[in-house]
């Protein structure tokens, strides 16, 4: 997870304002915004998946944030952080639990044959390429978020 934190010219308010007003009209994009009172509020900014497959598709990213007044009453402190989507992690660990079986049917079973090995190393092989491309993909979709969000809120 990053964090992200800057400080900007405008109020709470307006800031909230102006991500309704610009991130609800762009098409994907769920924003979900809670105000406790006027110089407290929280937002979480997703991409939408329709289908299960757009998971290769689009950023995987939730964006939580928060807007507190800052000690200068003409500033806001934006903290941003960002979190991989919980769909990601169970494709991993489904790869990876279906190694550490064929492994394991290798150990605990009379098959000595190398389809099992090259099965259990093409599992793993899977996994570790979808780790590495996971990571790379995250570090493009931050950026993202980061020039929209960035021109967003104006700073």
């Amino acid at each position: 997870m990053k964090n992200w934190n800057f400080k900007v010219k405008n109020d709470p308010a307006e800031i909230k304002n102006n991500l309704q007003s610009s991130l609800a009209s762009v098409h994907g994009f769920v924003i979900d915004i809670k105000s406790d009172n006027s110089s407290r509020i929280t937002f979480k900014i997703r991409k939408r998946l329709l289908y299960a497959w757009y998971i290769v598709y689009h950023n995987n990213l939730v964006v939580n944030g928060k807007l507190s007044r800052a000690d200068n009453q003409d500033e806001t402190d934006v903290h941003i952080s960002f979190g991989q989507n919980i769909l990601w992690k169970f494709v991993i660990l489904a790869h990876l639990s279906l190694g550490l079986s064929f492994i394991a049917a290798i150990v605990l079973g009379n098959n000595s044959g190398n389809s099992m090995y090259l099965l259990a190393a093409l599992t793993f092989a899977i996994v570790l390429l979808l780790w590495f491309r996971l990571q790379k993909k995250h570090k493009n979709d931050v950026e993202e978020y980061k020039k929209l969000l960035s021109e967003t809120l104006g700073f």
